[in-house]
């Protein structure tokens, strides 16, 4: 019976090393993903949504850029239509997102998958694959624990500052530039994440084509701007894969070196 027992035993504690390994590389990124979240809250009550209304969309969307891309467009009474199709677009990428990490759970049920689907963001999708790239698929030890320990705190960063700029967005005044400092400190996550030639089209490409096209209506620039982005990064990925796939193994080797060569 004990020796029946102990892989369990090894199992759990592999997990739970990996959800520790998890909490502590994503760290740095909390900071900025409450003040993101903050702006994000302060957004939606300022745009005319009411207290529930405001806390069952950061609740069930639990999407900031689609949140935000959304937000002008309802202010401006814009058709249903545009309003659902901006925030699809947006959102397209976790689409990306979750085809690349996917095949890493597929032992799981699919009920189980819908639930991982949901805690998907860009944090997991900067993170995960470094820690386990496409050669680890046919070995489960320690994804899910890695996980969580990058999505649940990344889910508490955020609800915490969207809920706690919905109930203080009257209290707190225009002049302590909550929005200046959210976009600081979302930049401060962004520029460590450029780890290759595709994301540094992206965000480049993006860049210039939001502020280009910054006078369209409904603020379509910036939905332009990522659309643009995206295909910039795909074409850059294409053009030059091997290059950046040399890139990710090597800072995916030096993480692990850094962590006592945990898998």
């Amino acid at each position: 019976m004990h020796n029946q027992s102990l892989p369990a035993a090894a199992a759990t504690a592999t997990e739970r090393a990996a959800f520790r390994d998890g909490v502590r590389i994503s760290a740095a990124t909390l900071p900025g993903i409450f003040a993101w979240g903050l702006v994000s809250g302060m957004a939606m009550v300022k745009a005319g949504l009411s207290v529930a209304q405001a806390l069952g969309m950061t609740f069930f969307v639990f999407a900031g850029s689609a949140q935000l891309a959304a937000l002008p467009l309802i202010v401006a009474h814009a058709p249903v239509l545009v309003i659902f199709g901006t925030a699809l677009v947006v959102n397209l990428r976790f689409v990306i997102f979750s085809a690349a990490i996917s095949p890493h759970f597929t032992h799981l049920s699919w009920w189980r998958r819908v639930g991982y689907g949901y805690f998907c963001s860009d944090m997991l999708m900067a993170f995960f694959p470094q820690r386990f790239p496409y050669s680890t698929l046919a070995d489960p030890a320690g994804k899910a624990g890695f996980f969580w320990g990058i999505s649940n705190p990344n889910w508490l960063a955020w609800q915490g500052g969207a809920v706690t700029g919905i109930v203080l967005a009257g209290q707190i005044p225009e002049s302590w530039q909550v929005g200046f400092a959210g976009t600081l400190a979302l930049l401060g996550i962004m520029i460590p994440l450029t780890i290759n030639l595709a994301a540094l089209a992206g965000v480049v490409v993006a860049a210039g084509v939001a502020v280009a096209a910054s006078g369209l209506p409904f603020r379509l620039g910036l939905l332009l701007g990522f659309v643009c982005g995206i295909a910039a990064a795909m074409l850059a990925d294409r053009l030059y894969p091997e290059q950046d796939a040399r890139q990710v193994d090597e800072l995916a080797d030096g993480r692990s070196t850094a962590s006592g060569g945990q898998p």
